[in-house]
């Protein structure tokens, strides 16, 4: 009788291996995620303070743009204020003309008498002038000269080095006035003994001035 025989089935053998480098590498993602969590923080962080510098810059922007309003109107001002002042120096610089001018017209009928050395006139000046005058100009005036009033300018000088004081005289008659200085125009200077006498218009501070500038250009 034959004997059956049955063969075992064959066995399966699961060999199952772990990588020894997964947990390391599981870590460094988890690092990894932790630093990209920690930079997104950092730049919402940096996003937040942007955005307060950016509040902070607009906020200066206003400011300055209420500065550079308020120096607008500033200017507004100060032009309005340079205008009016340039109209009241021009006010000011007619009225000072007119004053010249009427200044200058007071003293039409005055002589003014240059050198003549100090203690010349004596006790009476008028009486002493108007001899000089007649004597200075050679002038056969019709009516005798008349002087309202004479005296020299200035305090008296004991320095006798020093230049003489001028006389001014006020004739009363405005036409002797007149022909006394177109004398003097025409014979320059008088003489005095040793002294050479001048004798001209009696002007304002302001024409005597604006005259200096033209002697140049005299002859």
């Amino acid at each position: 009788m034959a004997t059956e025989t049955h063969a075992s089935p064959p066995s399966i053998q699961l060999t199952i291996t772990f990588d020894k480098e997964q947990p390391t590498t599981m870590e460094r993602i988890l690092h990894e995620i932790t630093d990209v969590g920690r930079r997104i923080e950092g730049i919402d962080a940096s996003i937040s303070s942007l955005t307060l510098e950016t509040k902070s810059m607009r906020s200066d922007i206003s400011n300055f743009q209420a500065r550079v309003t308020g120096l607008e109107h500033h200017m507004e001002s100060l032009e309005t204020q340079i205008a009016t002042s340039q109209d009241r120096d021009q006010d000011l610089l007619y009225l000072k003309s007119k004053l010249t001018d009427l200044e200058d017209r007071s003293r039409r009928d005055n002589s003014r008498l240059l050198g003549i050395p100090e203690n010349e006139e004596g006790t009476d000046i008028q009486a002493f002038l108007s001899s000089t005058l007649s004597k200075l100009t050679s002038l056969d005036f019709g009516p005798p000269l008349e002087l309202q009033r004479a005296h020299r300018v200035g305090p008296k000088r004991s320095d006798p080095s020093l230049r003489p004081r001028p006389f001014i005289a006020c004739l009363l008659r405005y036409n002797q006035t007149r022909q006394i200085l177109q004398a003097a125009r025409n014979h320059r200077p008088f003489q005095i003994g040793q002294h050479d006498i001048r004798i001209t218009a009696d002007y304002s501070k302001d024409t005597n001035e604006r005259r200096k500038a033209f002697l140049a250009l005299r002859p």
